[in-house]
C-alpha cells in the first residue's frame, strides 16, 4: 500500500514502515537427529495367547538448551509409546525415540523465545518422527503406528500450568522442581 503526496512522489504506508522496522523472524534448521531410539517387542520374546486387541498410549516430553554459538539451540523431542492388550493389559511393544534438531534462530523476543522453541521447533521436526515412528513399528512386525498430530501449544499451556501450581504449592524458600 502507498500513498501519494502533492508531487505524485509514492511514500509508505505507515503500517509497511513499521513492519519494515521489527525484526523479521529467522529460522534454520542446521541438523536434526535421532539422538536415541529403542524398540522392545514383547510378544515376540514372551509370546501372547488369546486374542489381541491393542491399545496404544503415547507420552510427550519436550526439552530446549542454549548452545555455544550465539542464537543457536538444541530441541529434544521425547516421545514413548506404549501398546498393550486390553483383553489383558500385556504389553505388545515398547518404542521409545528422543529426536532433536539444532536450529539457528533469530528476530524472536527473547520473552517469546521459550514458547517459540516448545512449540514452532517441535512442529516442524513433527513429520520426521511420525515416519520414524511408523517405520520402527512396522519393521518390528506391527502395523505402522502412524502418530496424530500433537497440539505442541495445549502442551505447552498444560506444562506452564502445571509449573504455576506447584509453585504456587510451594513452601517460601524451597527449592523449585
Amino acid at each position: 500500500m502507498t500513498d501519494e503526496t502533492a508531487n505524485g512522489a509514492a511514500t509508505a504506508a505507515p503500517a509497511e514502515t513499521e513492519a519494515q522496522q521489527e525484526p523479521q523472524v529467522r529460522l534454520n534448521i542446521l541438523a536434526q537427529f535421532i539422538r536415541d531410539l529403542s524398540f522392545e517387542n514383547i510378544v515376540a520374546q514372551k509370546g501372547i495367547a488369546g486374542e489381541v486387541s491393542p491399545e496404544i498410549q503415547v507420552q510427550v516430553s519436550l526439552d530446549a538448551r542454549k548452545r555455544q554459538p550465539d542464537h543457536q539451540y538444541e530441541v529434544i523431542c521425547k516421545y514413548r509409546v506404549t501398546s498393550v492388550n486390553t483383553n489383558d493389559q500385556a504389553k505388545l511393544f515398547l518404542c521409545e525415540l528422543d529426536y532433536a534438531g539444532v536450529f539457528h534462530i533469530e528476530g524472536v523476543p527473547e520473552e517469546q523465545m521459550h514458547p517459540f522453541l516448545m512449540i514452532e521447533c517441535p512442529r516442524i521436526l513433527f513429520p520426521f518422527v511420525r515416519r520414524i515412528l511408523s517405520d520402527v513399528t512396522r519393521d518390528g512386525g506391527f502395523p505402522p503406528f502412524n502418530l496424530d498430530p500433537v497440539d505442541f501449544v495445549a502442551l505447552y499451556r498444560q506444562e506452564a500450568q502445571r509449573r504455576a501450581a506447584a509453585q504456587a504449592t510451594r513452601p517460601e524458600g524451597a527449592p523449585l522442581s
